[in-house]
């Protein structure tokens, strides 16, 4: 899968992470409106803080509710200046926190540019440092006298002499402190839609190179499967054959360098998301698939470069070398991308029906070359040599051992040997070639009843497993064709024809074309229905206040009620202008609030927008759009739907109407003055100043009085 990879406005995702990675809160604020009001608030600031995130939306960016007596008037004016001259600098002022402690803060504005490089929001970031602020005062209050200044001037110095390595550092933090956030303007965080990116040492899962090296480390498995059971059966020690021991230190260099890359390779999380983060890609590699790549890759040949190994030391590792059959899970990982196609699946089938009639030719020729070397004449293999002229003869050895040399070539065994396997697989064997042997029979009883397995499976259920494979994708397929043939009929813009083929494709990576309401929820009975529903409704029964006083049957009974939505960026929730009837719960995701084309506030997880109209019955008119900024999952409930629970559920009812606070009410609209329109204000003063003062009148007039 290639992953949700449309354009994607994650600005604020993106600052969530620099300022937790550097242990700061910010706000946000519009740049275009008289006052600079706050539009979004971090969660962190609110705990710092102890405000609620209601309380802080839509208060000017100078942060007036958070000032007292002793804060600094003059640095309040050096931060108004900063927004008004659209400057970065950092500040440090003194704010009371809700309980009217002392708050000492490190406060840093950058401008937020959009597409057309424009400055629409200021980020203003918060550090906590009334710790140090109290640390130095106190220090400060201990150096009273000027021999004690003089004092700690000596201590400095020879400490300095000591330990000059130690005095850098701290010199070296001073600095570092007061650096801004952003150490240059090319790593700012602008405010638009963007492709998601990649750190430099990251490759895409779905780019050209990747999709070359997977098919050569394809091959290269193949070859792995069909070689190492054969150099095992008919080889013996691997430096007899310099040409098969330089090909597998080749094929095991590049499996090692595909571990490598594996590490630096994006994936796609259970979410249908690019996961692009290093350490998270290298934990989940370490997780899944690490210990089989390792194992395969051990040089197990290693062991025979040397003259003095014996022959069952060779023999033992020949037979270690099937461990790198282990990269055959590289192939099943690969299958997912073949899946869709019935002449792909049908092609693999076969081919792993023939490898492992290979697998069982080398097996049994290793049963009856062992068999042949103890000279039973009955074997498989002395019958092949006496009917090919190229029977074994009885020698002895140096150490006066009878050993048995000779026989049928490799070529010719081999070839007998898959002969023999692929006919008693297929069918019952022909008799030409045959077990005599007690251990010959054995394994061919084995061999029959696996066979007998893997042909009923493969090829008698071919339109069966056709089926189990193509139930979803062949609806997918037909449900993405019907969307296409009606955007063709119907003469759909481009763009409006992207925006639908893209949401339908988000949606289904998330629910792959399940309908929980068709598929689960129509047959359960109505107790059972609700569970499920509670179920996949927790995350909001969880984490917001407004229902830890709920019963379980009050909730069960909000939960029917609830529906599950999944948008795409650029998608509007709300119109300006329509009708609200709905109370929407955020849950992932990120949503922009625009009012008269201008950002009013910013909304993300745990945040609830909508109406009260339990406080103030009736249907009202929706103030300001509401569109996706990322994919967005949400949980909506109609208006009626929750007037009957609230009704019925008085005691809940009173509990919910005073804990639930909206984070934006799109019933009220913002009063707010574009500093444009002053802009334009001013100018046109100006122009009626010139007008009057150049009027042949008032000049007639001017000099009658001089």
């Amino acid at each position: 899968r290639r992953g949700l990879l449309a354009p994607q406005n994650t600005f604020i995702e993106d600052v969530i992470r620099i300022t937790t990675n550097q242990q700061s809160h910010f706000l946000v604020c519009n740049a275009k409106i008289v006052g600079y009001p706050i539009v979004f608030c971090d969660s962190g600031f609110c705990r710092m803080t102890g405000y609620c995130r209601v309380d802080i939306l839509h208060k000017e960016a100078v942060c007036k509710f958070m000032q007292g007596e002793q804060t600094d008037v003059n640095t309040i004016e050096r931060f108004k200046q900063v927004l008004d001259d659209q400057m970065q600098e950092t500040l440090e002022i003194l704010f009371y926190r809700v309980d009217k402690s002392i708050l000492w803060t490190k406060t840093t504005v950058t401008p937020i540019r959009n597409n057309q490089d424009a400055i629409n929001l200021f980020l203003i970031t918060f550090k906590d440092i009334t710790a140090q602020k109290q640390l130095m005062e106190e220090d400060a209050s201990k150096i009273t006298s000027l021999g004690m200044l003089v004092r700690l001037a000596r201590t400095v110095s020879r400490s300095m002499a000591k330990h000059p390595a130690i005095c850098l550092i701290n010199i070296t933090t001073l600095q570092s402190s007061q650096d801004g956030m952003f150490p240059n303007d090319q790593s700012i965080p602008r405010y638009c839609q963007e492709v998601p990116r990649t750190p430099a040492n990251i490759l895409l899962h779905h780019s050209a190179f990747k999709s070359f090296w997977d098919w050569a480390i394809l091959i290269l498995t193949f070859y792995t499967a069909v070689m190492v059971p054969y150099n095992a059966a008919f080889q013996g020690k691997t430096m007899d054959n310099i040409l098969v021991l330089v090909i597998d230190s080749v094929v095991d260099v590049v499996f090692f360098i595909d571990i490598m890359l594996n590490f630096h390779m994006t994936f796609v999380g259970p979410g249908g998301e690019v996961v692009s983060d290093p350490t998270v890609i290298r934990i989940n590699y370490l997780k899944s698939w690490f210990i089989v790549d390792l194992l395969s890759c051990l040089p197990y040949d290693a062991f025979n470069a040397f003259p003095d190994a014996t022959e069952n030391v060779s023999n033992l590792l020949s037979a270690l070398k099937v461990v790198r059959l282990l990269r055959l899970g590289r192939v099943a990982r690969k299958l997912d991308q073949y899946i869709e196609y019935g002449a792909a699946v049908l092609v693999l089938l076969i081919v792993m029906f023939a490898l492992i009639a290979h697998w069982f030719a080398c097996i049994w020729f290793t049963i009856g070359n062992i068999e042949a070397s103890r000279g039973v004449q009955y074997s498989w293999l002395q019958r092949l040599g006496r009917e090919t002229e190229a029977s074994y003869v009885k020698i002895n050895d140096s150490d006066g051992e009878i050993i048995w040399v000779g026989g049928p070539s490799d070529a010719m065994s081999y070839a007998s040997a898959l002969y023999f396997t692929l006919s008693c697989m297929t069918s019952v064997g022909f008799g030409n070639v045959s077990a005599s042997s007690e251990y010959e029979k054995l394994f061919t009883v084995c061999m029959m009843i696996l066979g007998s397995l893997l042909y009923a499976t493969i090829f008698g259920n071919v339109t069966t497993i056709f089926q189990q494979m193509y139930s979803s994708t062949g609806r997918y397929h037909e449900m993405l064709k019907n969307v296409k043939d009606f955007m063709k009929l119907h003469c759909v813009p481009r763009s409006l024809s992207e925006r639908v083929i893209d949401y339908v494709i988000s949606t289904w990576s998330i629910n792959k074309g399940i309908d929980s309401n068709k598929v689960v929820l129509n047959y359960c009975p109505a107790d059972l229905k609700a569970d499920i529903c509670v179920h996949l409704n927790r995350h909001v029964f969880s984490e917001h206040p407004a229902f830890q006083l709920a019963s379980e049957g009050c909730l069960r009974a909000l939960a029917v009620h609830f529906q599950l939505s999944h948008w795409a960026p650029g998608d509007m929730l709300f119109h300006q202008g329509e009708s609200l009837d709905s109370l929407c719960f955020i849950i992932t995701g990120s949503l922009e609030v625009v009012q008269d084309e201008q950002i009013v506030a910013i909304l993300t997880k745990g945040d609830v927008v909508g109406d009260q109209f339990w406080k103030e019955p009736g249907i009202n008119q929706c103030m300001a759009n509401v569109r996706a900024l990322t994919y967005c999952d949400l949980h909506l409930i109609k208006s009626e739907k929750l007037m009957e629970v609230l009704t019925f559920y008085q005691q809940f009812a009173i509990s919910f109407e005073r804990t639930l606070k909206l984070t934006y009410n799109l019933r009220k609209r913002i009063v707010f003055k574009k500093i444009s329109d002053i802009i334009k204000e001013k100018e046109l003063e100006e122009k009626k100043l010139d007008l009057s003062e150049t009027h042949p009148v008032r000049k007639i007039i001017s000099r009658f009085r001089k």
